[in-house]
């Protein structure tokens, strides 16, 4: 069950960029590409459009996608770069957002009829953020209903009979299948570390507050927090540098400051990192196979024991729910007086169910989020990171359901930063994903940890 990742990429030399189509490419490697001339914007374009072409009709990871409009841009970018004017660390790379984030050039949709035809006046800071930095935004990819739990059409692309995950399900599979190397998802609960799990890819959730939400679609605002799909950690690292920093019309990314994540992951950890494998008190839902994986994952990893958290952390999935359906009431009340008829049975009664939230017992749940979040750093004094599985198994199949978030849960609750390495491999051949968590504020931290757990699994030095 344990297997390092399958090679269906280069490493990270860029020399190895002009050998290769620039969908075989990683972020890192098709920037490195462009900046020295064999690539061209165009180029990354015209082999995005073509691969999507090619697999969209059987994978679905599409909202939006205008191939001229694609075309149009990548022009643009290849002129200023001709111009000889400052280039971006994302320049002329494809960039696929999840269809919840404003675009100024696209529809945001949201994964509902009642927002059909909906075309935003200005970009999301996160868009911005990205346009500045040089990326190619390329399309708007399939969120689930409104961000919740009823599917959009997206398939997984390891094997379509099974589900992609959610609610992020298109950015995952968009990345998965080499339409992209990066694609931008949010999380509420698990919905960029469950899908990056079931489709095989890195899945990096940073810390509440680092990346700012303004002009995303709002669920719950003291949890929506932003995160980034990518081929591997360094791409990952280098999208979060972009995408991270205070806001204004984003309280709580007050104090967040650009954290120079990419030199930090890919820095050799001063002593060996010290982990801890947490079951948390859901371990029930985990399969036999994750819990034989894990055990041979631990022991690869130098016999890691077992670490129990705290009680309180048992209720951990009640305080959450409370918090999410009641915010989640109050911010889509005017979809359920627009068109509830429109929502699926599954969203109308989740709002129904935050509406009858008492307002002490939100206030309940929310004091307990602090305390838990307190509470879990606290733990990280003793551990640099937390190694637990990211979903109870592989992806389930059929289309009808995105899967169990509950092992996203409490790091969700508790504002730490999450990322999912595709380090592990079921008996019927789907990846399931290790989720390595850490302290929150110590994105950089984590993915450095993360960075060595890989090189040591793969049988690497990590450099």
């Amino acid at each position: 069950m344990f297997a390092p990742p399958r090679p269906e990429r280069a490493g990270h030399d860029p020399a190895m960029a002009p050998r290769l189509p620039p969908t075989s490419l990683t972020a890192t490697q098709l920037r490195e590409g462009i900046g020295r001339g064999l690539n061209t914007a165009l180029d990354a374009a015209e082999a995005a459009i073509a691969r999507i072409g090619e697999r969209e009709p059987d994978v679905g990871a599409w909202a939006f996608f205008d191939p001229e409009l694609a075309r149009a841009r990548a022009r643009d970018l290849d002129a200023l770069r001709a111009s000889g004017r400052p280039t971006g660390p994302l320049h002329g790379v494809p960039v696929a957002l999840k269809d919840i984030i404003d675009t100024n050039d696209m529809p945001t949709e949201c994964g509902t009829v009642l927002e059909a035809g909906r075309r935003p006046r200005a970009d999301a800071v996160v868009t911005a953020r990205l346009r500045a930095a040089g990326a190619l935004i390329i399309g708007k990819t399939v969120t689930t209903e409104l961000a919740t739990y009823a599917p959009g059409r997206t398939r997984n692309p390891r094997n379509p009979a099974h589900t992609p995950g959610g609610s992020s399900s298109g950015s995952a599979a968009a990345v998965a299948d080499t339409m992209v190397p990066i694609a931008i998802g949010t999380q509420t609960n698990g919905s960029v570390i469950r899908p990056a799990a079931f489709c095989g890819v890195v899945g990096f959730k940073p810390s509440f507050g680092l990346v700012p939400r303004t002009g995303i679609l709002i669920q719950s605002p003291s949890l929506d927090t932003v995160g980034v799909f990518a081929r591997d950690i360094a791409d990952a690292a280098l999208v979060g540098d972009v995408i991270a920093g205070c806001d204004r019309g984003d309280r709580a990314s007050a104090g967040a400051t650009a954290p120079g994540l990419a030199a930090l992951a890919a820095s050799r950890p001063p002593v060996t990192p010290a982990l801890a494998f947490v079951k948390s008190p859901i371990w029930e839902r985990a399969d036999a196979e994750t819990g034989e994986a894990f055990a041979e994952l631990t022991e690869e990893l130098g016999g890691i024991d077992e670490t129990a958290l705290p009680e309180p952390f048992g209720e951990a999935l009640k305080w959450h729910r409370a918090i999410m359906l009641s915010e989640m009431a109050h911010h889509y009340r005017r979809y359920a007086e627009r068109g509830r008829d429109s929502l699926s049975p599954l969203l109308a009664d989740m709002i129904e169910e935050g509406r009858a939230i008492a307002a002490h017992d939100y206030l309940l749940a929310r004091d307990w989020q602090r305390l838990l979040a307190a509470a879990l750093d606290a733990f990280f004094d003793s551990f640099d990171a937390i190694i637990t599985p990211a979903a109870p198994g592989p992806a389930p199949e059929g289309l009808g359901s995105t899967g169990d978030p509950a092992f996203c849960t409490i790091w969700q609750l508790c504002g730490a930063p999450s990322v999912t390495l595709p380090l592990l491999t079921a008996g019927n051949g789907l990846p399931m994903g290790v989720q390595v968590v850490g302290r929150r504020g110590l994105d950089g931290r984590l993915l450095r940890t993360a960075s060595w757990i890989a090189a040591r699994l793969n049988g690497e030095e990590h450099q």
